[in-house]
């Protein structure tokens, strides 16, 4: 058995953080969806910012409001405005195709990414 990336989203920006709020990281339900991440799931947060790499549950924002906040004692590490990618993994024992999609600024689906594009992409692919 191994750990493998069963989710990702690509290029998320943090619209909130809030050292008051009791932890976690708020996620725009609908882009929960399209990558099957659970309410309550341990994610991995890392920030294409600052380096900041923490990891933390999801619970699910309001549907198509493009929200991804930063809760709790995580507001510390990535801030508002951050751009950041959320992974999740799973254990499997056997290799699978991992659910990725890249969001705009305002956290909008723009598109599902390959599994393969994970290890070509570079940052000028992303003009958008």
């Amino acid at each position: 058995m191994r750990w493998v990336m069963h989710a990702k989203i690509h290029k998320a920006t943090v619209v909130q953080a809030d050292v008051n709020y009791v932890g976690s990281i708020t996620i725009d339900e609908a882009l929960m969806e399209r990558v099957g991440l659970w309410a309550g799931e341990r994610v991995l947060v890392v920030s294409n910012t600052s380096g900041a790499r923490l990891e933390t549950y999801v619970i699910p924002g309001a549907r198509e409001s493009g929200v991804i906040n930063m809760n709790g004692a995580a507001a510390h590490l990535i801030k508002a405005g951050e751009e950041i990618i959320i992974i999740a993994f799973e254990l499997s024992d056997r290799p699978i195709t991992p659910r990725q999609i890249l969001v705009d600024k305002d956290n909008r689906f723009v598109r599902d990414l390959e599994w393969v594009e994970s290890f070509t992409m570079l940052e000028s692919d992303f003009a958008f």
